[in-house]
C-alpha cells in the first residue's frame, strides 16, 4: 500500500512539474516534458498510462513523427533499466516488487511465447515494463527483447498518431 502511494505521489509530482506547469502558465507543453513523463511511465515501478499523452501533445501542435520517435526512444531507455534491474536483482526481491502472482504469470508468458509476448505487451497498453523486468530475470536475450519491444512500441505509437489524425480530421471538416 505504501509503495502504491509513493508511486502515485512521484507520478503526480512529475506530471505537475512538467505538463501541469506549462498548462498553468498558458504555454504549450514542450517535447522535453513529454520525454520525461513518458520515460518515467515505462519504469516498472512507475506505471502510468503514458500512451494517453500522445494525443494531448499532438493536439498542442507537436508533430506525430516526433512524438513517435521520442516515445519509442524513451520507452526503450526505460526498459533497458527495467531489464538490467531484472537481470541483476534476485528473484526474491522481484517477487517483493511486483508480486508472486504477476511474476509467475509474466515468466510463464515469456517461456511460452518468447519475443511474441514482448511484442504484444508493447503493442497493447499492458505492463511491458514488468515484462522486460522478468525478461531480464529469465536471461531472455537482450537483443531480441529490445528488438521485439521497439517493433511493438513503434506499431502502437504509429496507430495512436494515425487514429488522432483521423479523428481530428473528422472534426476539423477536412
Amino acid at each position: 500500500m505504501i509503495g502504491v502511494l509513493v508511486t502515485a505521489v512521484i507520478a503526480i509530482l512529475l506530471v505537475s512539474a512538467t505538463l501541469g506547469r506549462a498548462i498553468y502558465a498558458g504555454q504549450s507543453p514542450g517535447i522535453t516534458s513529454f520525454a520525461l513523463i513518458h520515460f518515467a511511465g515505462y519504469l516498472f515501478f512507475l506505471l502510468m498510462p503514458v500512451e494517453a499523452l500522445v494525443p494531448v501533445y499532438q493536439g498542442e501542435g507537436h508533430a506525430g513523427s516526433t512524438l513517435i520517435l521520442v516515445a519509442v526512444a524513451t520507452a526503450i531507455v526505460a526498459q533497458v533499466i527495467d531489464y538490467g534491474i531484472g537481470r541483476s536483482v534476485s528473484e526474491g526481491a522481484i517477487h517483493e516488487l511486483i508480486g508472486e502472482k504477476r511474476y509467475v504469470r509474466f515468466k510463464g508468458t515469456i517461456e511460452k511465447w518468447g519475443g511474441w509476448a514482448i511484442l504484444l505487451f508493447n503493442v497493447m497498453p499492458l505492463s511491458s515494463p514488468n515484462m522486460l523486468l522478468v525478461a531480464g530475470m529469465t536471461r531472455y536475450s537482450a537483443r531480441r527483447a529490445f528488438l521485439y519491444s521497439a517493433l511493438g512500441l513503434t506499431a502502437k505509437y504509429v496507430a495512436i498518431v494515425y487514429a488522432f489524425d483521423t479523428v481530428s480530421s473528422w472534426f476539423s471538416g477536412a
